[in-house]
């Protein structure tokens, strides 16, 4: 999952991992999108886009008929109804590789989000599935760049990257959503990523300003720390450069 408010570079995102995957492996893409943002042209793969209202009428049609022309990934445009995740997990749990794009702001929202299109007596089973098919979960948001630093580029991304190792899947299992943040904190060296380190990073390389980056953080006590720690670490290095 690729999630993020509207205007975050979610499509972007997407459409880079599925050109890379179109670059570097033979195997059958399927998009569906609503519309259609980007063309891909074959490289090794075979790539087959269908629109909404145009190609297919919507996306519980689409993904019903998918699954039957022998996909190995399956990119849908958003994940925006009941039919739409259902039909998208049960691929996932077949062997096939799905990508798709939520609105939300982080991955911890990206559950209650999921959920909400489930009645109450699904919720167990949705919650099961998703533990068992969840590779990752990656949420994105646009920050303002020092252009001067960046060679013209107004916005830069700042991600939290969740990956669904043991600990995670039983968090989702049970519900324990609040329990994710924690968890990414706690994993930065597995390859998780949190929106503080990820922020952190941008205003030590000067690609963004500290004032941008306390605006975007959800955690403004724990970045202020994390540059605190890093200034410290710095000036550490200086003085042993010197001598001292």
């Amino acid at each position: 999952l690729v999630t993020g408010p509207t205007g975050s570079g979610k499509s972007t995102t997407l459409a880079s991992i599925i050109q890379r995957i179109n670059q570097t492996r033979a195997v059958n893409i399927i998009t569906i999108e609503d519309p259609v943002e980007y063309h891909f042209h074959p490289v090794k793969s075979i790539v087959s886009q269908r629109e909404i209202g145009l190609d297919v009428p919507g996306y519980k049609e689409a993904l019903r008929y998918v699954v039957r022309q022998d996909p190995d990934v399956i990119f849908i445009g958003e994940l925006r109804d009941h039919d739409t995740v259902l039909a998208a997990i049960q691929a996932a749990e077949t062997g096939h590789l799905v990508f798709g794009s939520l609105h939300t702001a982080d991955a911890m929202q990206s559950f209650s989000r999921i959920i909400e299109f489930f009645p109450q007596h699904e919720h167990e089973f949705i919650r099961s599935s998703l533990s068992n098919s969840l590779k990752a979960v990656c949420a994105q948001r646009l920050i303002p760049a020092n252009v001067d630093r960046t060679g013209g580029v107004p916005v830069v991304p700042a991600t939290e990257v969740l990956l669904n190792n043991a600990v995670v899947k039983e968090r989702i299992r049970d519900g324990a959503d609040e329990d994710i943040p924690a968890i990414i904190n706690g994993s930065l060296a597995d390859g998780m990523r949190s929106y503080t380190h990820s922020l952190a990073e941008l205003v030590e390389a000067e690609m963004i300003s500290i004032d941008n980056a306390m605006e975007n953080a959800p955690n403004r006590e724990a970045l202020t720390s994390r540059l605190r720690g890093v200034q410290v670490r710095s000036a550490t290095l200086v003085h042993r450069a010197k001598g001292g």
